[in-house]
């Protein structure tokens, strides 16, 4: 059995919110993660030892990292892959939210601005990016590791559900990934399990 244990970065900072950052490089919220140092004490305690650690190329997963190890968790190095990071939305990163306020029902999900098969130009759809995710996750359980714990983005996480459990991207689009929050999934050689999902941590 393999058992993945995957969390959603620090929340970013407030100038980024209210655009679509996807895999721009943006600051995480220094004040929020100070005052949740009790969250990442409650994954540091959560999380199994020994394991091995994924973080992907943007520095709120690595900032995350720091942090679940200043709370208490065994220092060690980590694997950076890039298969794990936020969908790229290509010519619209960086575009204020409320842009995509008033677009069609088909052009967007109820609970995202973009539809799950849409291809922003230049980007990928979310659907392109359940398929990299996939392939990523299938790697890693030919590794023989028995805990992986990957740091990642929202986006990522529910795509590792979809292939997990066969969503359709639409479907997967409607789960909340919530930030610093843990989901857990198995896998046994033949098939997946989800242990949990979004599950808020605290000591």
């Amino acid at each position: 059995m393999v058992h993945f244990w995957l969390i959603r970065h620090a929340l970013v900072h407030p100038d980024a919110l209210n655009f679509l950052y996807g895999t721009n490089d943006v600051a995480i919220c220094d004040t929020t993660m100070t005052a949740e140092a009790h969250r990442y004490a409650a994954l540091a305690e959560r999380l199994p030892r020994p394991a091995r650690l994924i973080v992907t190329p943007l520095s709120r997963t690595q900032h995350t990292a720091r942090a679940i190890f200043a709370a208490g968790y065994p220092t060690q190095p980590w694997d950076v892959e890039p298969a794990f990071v936020e969908q790229n939305f290509g010519d619209w990163q960086g575009t204020p939210i409320h842009e995509f306020a008033n677009r069609a029902p088909a052009e967007r999900h109820p609970f995202w601005p973009i539809a799950a098969a849409e291809i922003p130009p230049g980007g990928e759809s979310f659907s392109d990016m359940i398929v990299r995710v996939g392939a990523a996750l299938n790697r890693l359980t030919l590794l023989g590791e028995k805990n992986i714990i990957i740091i990642s983005h929202g986006g990522a996480i529910r795509a590792a559900c979809a292939h997990a459990l066969q969503l359709n991207p639409h479907q997967a689009l409607s789960l909340s990934v919530e930030n610093i929050s843990l989901t857990r999934l198995d896998y046994n050689g033949c098939d997946w399990r989800l242990v949990s999902l979004n599950e808020q941590l605290s000591t």
